[in-house]
């Protein structure tokens, strides 16, 4: 199918209701971690991983939701396992990317962590070139999505929250406000977070909106 270059699907009108959506579910876990509400909900620890509330799951579900939306308005990819191919490129550069970012890995050189941020940086873009209008979608769900949260973390850090919004990698301490501001929160969401968010909800996009599409023609047939 041949990506439509007269688009119909208006990119915010698409978006708003998943970011509204993303943004409540931000400000619920927010407020769990200040009231200190089941840690296996809202795990205050660094990094806040393994919370059951949280945003980073709905990249899976907006991504099929984008995908499926967009092919059935005529704007699906012009191969399905083309974009599937640069999802897949996309996640081995940020899984390199990520490999360089990683303490004491090895090898050491000077830039090094700015290359592991340009690598996720290009890999954010990557799952454009196999689906541009989902690749567009996805980018633009993912700032409206992050931005919150970055900006969350500004008063966190600055406030010394006891969310992990604030909370650095353990045993990691930083000179200033900014240096830790920039280190673990706006490098991270405007950059991995937006990789993550890209690639993944393209990925798992794709491959379910294909087999909807392909299953759909069968079934008509056969009706």
């Amino acid at each position: 199918m041949a990506e439509n270059t007269n688009s119909k699907v208006s990119i915010p009108q698409l978006i708003f209701i998943p970011s509204v959506i993303t943004l409540a579910i931000t400000i619920l876990r927010l407020v769990g971690e200040l009231q200190q509400w089941p840690s296996v909900l809202f795990n205050r620890e660094a990094g806040g991983g393994g919370a059951i509330i949280g945003i980073s799951w709905l990249v899976f579900l907006f991504g099929i939701y984008f995908a499926v939306k967009l092919w059935g308005g005529g704007e699906g990819p012009e191969s399905a396992g083309r974009a599937i191919g640069y999802c897949l490129l996309a996640l081995v550069i940020s899984v390199g990317g990520g490999f360089l970012l990683a303490p004491d890995s090895p090898p050491a050189f000077p830039g090094k962590s700015v290359l592991g941020w340009l690598l996720l940086a290009l890999a954010a873009l990557i799952p454009l070139l196999g689906w541009r209008k989902l690749g567009k979608v996805l980018l633009a769900y993912a700032y409206a999505a992050r931005i919150p949260v970055l900006i969350i973390m500004y008063f966190s850090i600055r406030g010394d929250w006891a969310t992990h919004y604030s909370l650095g990698p353990p045993g990691v301490t930083f000179p200033d406000f900014w240096t830790k501001f920039f280190q673990i929160a706006f490098l991270p969401q405007m950059i991995a977070w937006i990789a993550f968010t890209t690639i993944i909800g393209s990925l798992v996009g794709t491959i379910v909106a294909a087999i909807v599409h392909r299953r759909r023609p069968a079934a008509e047939q056969a009706a």
